[in-house]
């Protein structure tokens, strides 16, 4: 199915994580501009409604389909008060994509919650807001989950006796580490979910990977894609831009799966 022969999407409530820039801010202009209502996430509230004002004013996009919310990803108090917020005014939603993500700094560092920060912000923070959201996801039939993950989870190990890193720190490292949890938390059996690699985007991300990509707008398309209720998933499976491959091994054993929910409980403080 080619862009072109995406369906329209009025009635469509869709959470992009990490949208006011870049994948995720071009992920919420193409949702919008097919008629959905976006609720637009930013680190801040008055980034979020920048990034909302700048698609209003840019592309036209009706101020309407637009919702800003604020979370600090770094702090996950500030997750679930999202979630609960995004609970309370939209109890059915129809698509979260999960696409917020740092490159790992050069300095081993630790949020206040004590996680290593790239793994809090790349897969903490979303396994937290996916499972808060899930009475949402699944209000109806239908409701799925968009991971938006890297090649780069092919290079990674999850340590599992020290997932922050704190004896062996790499940046490339602990970012890999993040991208191969989030596509193996697709998964989880509680909600249908992907992971995309959207390609290589001209992003901040992007000196992790090389020095120039396509653009935002061509990366979002690949994600965008996954959201349309016209293009059936198969949960756990793993795109390579619009290609279905297999992804690294781990991700599709069931015993990873559930390692790893068991060890983002614990460091997310939730209880089974």
């Amino acid at each position: 199915m080619s862009d072109h022969d995406l369906s329209p999407l009025p009635g469509r409530t869709v959470l992009v994580t990490g949208a006011t820039s870049g994948i995720g801010l071009e992920t919420a202009r193409q949702l919008a501009e097919r008629g959905a209502t976006v609720l637009l996430h930013g680190r801040t509230d008055e980034e979020a409604r920048a990034a909302a004002d700048r698609l209003v004013a840019t592309v036209g996009i009706d101020a309407a389909r637009l919702r800003p919310f604020a979370a600090d990803f770094t702090h996950l108090d500030e997750v679930e008060c999202l979630a609960n917020r995004v609970v309370a005014e939209h109890p059915h939603l129809d698509v979260l994509v999960n696409n917020a993500g740092i490159a790992a700094p050069e300095r081993h560092t630790v949020t206040t919650d004590g996680n290593e920060i790239a793994f809090q912000v790349n897969f903490l923070a979303h396994y937290l807001l996916t499972c808060l959201l899930e009475p949402a996801l699944t209000s109806d039939p239908g409701g799925r989950v968009v991971n938006v993950s890297s090649s780069l989870h092919r290079t990674a190990n999850i340590q599992w006796n020290d997932p922050n890193r704190a004896r062996r720190y790499s940046r490339l490292a602990a970012y890999a580490q993040s991208q191969l949890a989030l596509t193996v938390f697709a998964a989880d059996p509680r909600v249908t979910a992907v992971s995309v690699h959207p390609g290589i985007c001209d992003t901040a991300l992007m000196p992790l990977y090389a020095h120039e990509g396509v653009t935002p707008a061509e990366g979002a398309t690949n994600v965008v894609r996954l959201c349309d209720p016209a293009v059936e998933i198969v949960n756990g499976a793993y795109y390579d831009r619009a290609e279905r491959v297999e992804p690294a091994p781990a991700a599709t054993e069931d015993r990873t799966v559930k390692r790893l929910n068991k060890l983002a409980d614990l460091l997310v403080g939730r209880t089974a």
